[in-house]
């Protein structure tokens, strides 16, 4: 018999050599489990964190914009010409704007940690003071914020070197104003961008600025608030006291209805054959005197939305108090919008409807009653302009206490008036722009008080960039991509 090539005792031998491999191979494996296991939550850590981080950048800059759109200040002048009033607004890290960007951010913690906040202006954010930008800045300002957070708790991402244990977000938004954008604005030229506002009443009022030219007393031939070929505001820049000597924001003026008070039903205009209304009416009974523009009841053709509790009225009376479909305010259509003749709504509807939506106590007492306010009421002499919550403000814990946003903040159709409007009839016409003011108060007899806000016309040019921008206000606020 043969003796085995491999002896036996050569196995055990090789046997017992291999003792202990596995635990070694074991413990190999366990320190990559523990590896993998530690980096994917450094991986975690550093996605939620950059998340958090992107989050906290697009609600920073979405709240600055928004601080730009309603401050009225989009549309004026060049910032190096209006700087004082601009600065105040986003004249760096003491700005209004700026300083609303950074509460914001710090809200959200990245990481656990608050982030390091920068607020810029302009294209590409360069700027960190927007005061002499451009006239284009001015129409549709842009602002970016852009957030960094170091120092992250992580184990093995470190290994990847600078900036292992860090993450950086950046969002970019814009104050979109039409007005003119097509010439002055960064898009293409020649086309525009249209807006859309959610939220419109239907206190339809003619191209007219009352209060312009200033020391004048305009009826039929005042200026106008847009120019209906390019979208361009007409009387740019912030005037104090509701003057209007600087600018159309600030300006402060009576809406009354172009309507015979003594002729129920239907509205016939004021000015008998003229069929085109007018600022500045000085006789008629039931009118505030001038400073005043008359206006003309917008048509109600679809479902009224956000009604409050208060109303009681009918269609166009609860299109006052909530919002009516924003389909019925096309800017810039030829004709594709209309005006309801057909009702009178000199005295109760606009009354009521207005005392409703701002909180107004009694319409006939001395104002303000209870409604928020301008400080000082209705004539603001500094800017920006503060809004005070009044008494019967729905958040009663904000009573007299400094506000950015107000029931008392519309949004008005402006109509180009070249086209004259038919007693008792419903008439097509084309919206040229938004007013967008603050209701100071409404009288017993349907006259509304007025301080405008801001102006945005439609645009200019011959075709779109797209669908258009939708949001509360005229002057709507976007995310846009990053510089």
């Amino acid at each position: 018999m043969k003796s085995p090539i491999i002896a036996k005792n050569s196995i055990l031998s090789l046997r017992k050599g291999e003792r202990g491999v596995t635990m070694i191979l074991v413990a190999l494996a366990m320190i990559a489990i523990i590896a993998m296991a530690a980096l994917s939550i450094d991986v975690t850590t550093l996605y939620l964190a950059r998340e958090e981080a992107q989050r906290s950048a697009d609600t920073a800059a979405l709240g600055a914009a928004r601080i730009i759109s309603v401050s009225g200040i989009t549309g004026t002048a060049d910032p190096s010409t209006d700087n004082a009033d601009w600065q105040a607004i986003c004249g760096g890290a003491g700005s209004t704007a700026s300083l609303a960007a950074r509460a914001i951010a710090q809200q959200n913690s990245v990481g656990g940690s608050a982030p390091t906040i920068s607020v810029l202006y302009g294209p590409g954010g360069t700027n960190a003071d927007c005061s002499g930008l451009s006239q284009a800045f001015a129409v549709n300002p842009i602002v970016t914020v852009r957030i960094t957070r170091t120092g992250l708790p992580t184990l093995f991402s470190r290994v990847w070197g600078r900036g292992g244990n860090s993450v950086s977000a950046s969002a970019t938004a814009e104050a979109f104003n039409p007005s003119n954008s097509g010439n002055i604005g960064y898009g293409p030229a020649g086309t525009i961008t249209p807006v859309q506002p959610r939220c419109v009443k239907p206190i339809v009022v003619p191209n007219l600025d009352p209060l312009n030219p200033a020391g004048a007393t305009c009826t039929t031939n005042c200026a106008k608030f847009v120019n209906p070929a390019s979208g361009a505001i007409q009387h740019p820049g912030i005037s104090l006291g509701g003057a209007g000597s600087n600018g159309t924001i600030g300006e402060t003026f009576w809406l009354v209805a172009d309507c015979r008070p003594s002729i129920p039903g239907s509205c016939v205009l004021r000015q008998g054959g003229l069929l085109q209304p007018q600022a500045n009416l000085a006789t008629g009974s039931r009118i505030q005197s001038p400073p005043n523009l008359l206006y003309a009841p917008g048509q109600i053709g679809t479902t009224v939305t956000a009604i409050p509790s208060c109303t009681q009225g009918d269609a166009y009376e609860e299109a006052i108090e909530g919002c009516d479909s924003p389909t019925n305010y096309q800017c810039g259509v030829a004709n594709a919008n209309a005006v309801d003749l057909g009702r009178n709504p000199e005295v109760n509807a606009t009354s009521n409807g207005v005392s409703c939506l701002i909180h107004e106590g009694d319409p006939t007492v001395s104002q303000p009653d209870g409604q928020d306010r301008l400080n000082p009421y209705s004539a603001p002499s500094a800017y920006p302009f503060e809004i005070v919550a009044g008494t019967s403000n729905p958040v009663s814990a904000l009573a007299n206490k400094s506000i950015t946003s107000s029931s008392s903040i519309v949004s008005l159709p402006i109509y180009d008036n070249s086209v004259n409007i038919a007693s008792g009839a419903t008439t097509n016409v084309t919206f040229v722009g938004f007013l967008q003011v603050f209701i100071n108060a409404v009288d017993q007899f349907g006259n509304v008080n007025v301080t405008v806000l801001n102006v945005s016309g439609c645009g200019n040019g011959t075709g779109t960039t797209g669908p258009p921008v939708a949001g509360s206000s005229p002057v709507p606020v976007r995310l846009i991509t990053p510089p």
